[in-house]
């Protein structure tokens, strides 16, 4: 069995209040997006993991992948072994949700495998315990996100016809270092309006709380984000806590220029929505 995981964007993203728990309350749009790993799953005597592509960011033990089997064998303890063979073409530590996307996958791959027989609710339930946007990748379409970024709501935003450039340079961001400089505050624009909100305006409305502190620290992000302004991007925007910035052009936007700049330094994709 062969699937292949996308990734997706946010289109802003607010931190709007601290949890009990230590976590955060945040509003963001989730929006699937067509740069994929693969991902091969078969029956086996004993299990296996192999990985090649781009390099990952973690161990052996932590990849989510292996997360994914361990933890619905823990429900599961009659689930068979696998071979399970990934190549990761998306970028990791990106903000593009590869590993998370992954690891749904996995989920998905296995309830089918073995006709486990979970509903679309139990694979979220499962799949927000290996990681807090997990769970968008088991339905795998557009939502506002809020709470830890795991309650979904539907909304019709449609780019159908548009051009995405994604660019990711060598550079990484952690999640502690995302929210140091972060204070809490609603949201000043409500993010489930967007799908009604031209896309010329999104510049001035929806933001993205993390490219503050991010871009003091990582100026390169902030200097890619005005120049995929300047070469006629309608909006531009770091994807989650980053580190990659995306940019939405018209179709005819001619970003052969800009995609040439960075394809020769850092990671890039040109992909039509």
């Amino acid at each position: 069995m062969k699937e292949y995981p996308n990734c997706k964007i946010n289109i802003g993203l607010s931190v709007v209040s601290k949890r009990a728990d230590g976590y955060h309350n945040l509003e963001s749009v989730f929006y699937p997006v067509p740069l994929c790993d693969g991902l091969e799953i078969s029956k086996s005597e004993s299990f296996s993991f192999l990985q090649d592509g781009n390099t990952l960011d973690c161990d052996y033990d932590n990849n989510l992948c292996i997360r994914a089997y361990r933890l619905l064998k823990s429900y599961f303890p009659e689930l068979g072994n696998v071979d399970i063979r990934l190549t990761k073409h998306i970028p990791s530590g990106a903000g593009l949700g590869g590993g998370s996307s992954d690891a749904a996958f996995t989920l998905k791959m296995l309830n089918s495998l073995f006709h486990l027989g979970l509903s679309i609710e139990e694979l979220q339930s499962l799949a927000s315990q290996l990681g807090a946007d997990c769970a968008f990748f088991i339905e795998n379409k557009t939502v506002f996100a809020s709470q830890k970024g795991d309650v979904f709501q539907d909304i019709s935003l449609a780019l159908d016809g548009y051009k995405l450039l994604l660019v990711k340079p060598e550079v990484g961001v952690s999640t502690a270092e995302a929210y140091r400089n972060i204070v809490p505050v609603p949201a000043l624009f409500d993010l489930r309006e967007i799908a009604e909100t031209p896309i010329e305006k999104w510049k001035d409305l929806v933001t993205n709380d993390f490219e503050k502190g991010i871009f003091q620290k990582l100026p390169i992000l902030g200097d890619i984000k005005q120049r995929l302004y300047a070469s006629g991007a309608l909006y531009a925007c770091m994807s989650g806590s980053g580190s990659t910035i995306y940019g939405i052009f018209a179709q005819d936007c001619d970003t052969a220029e800009i995609v040439k700049r960075y394809s020769e330094q850092y990671f890039t994709a040109e992909i039509t929505l």
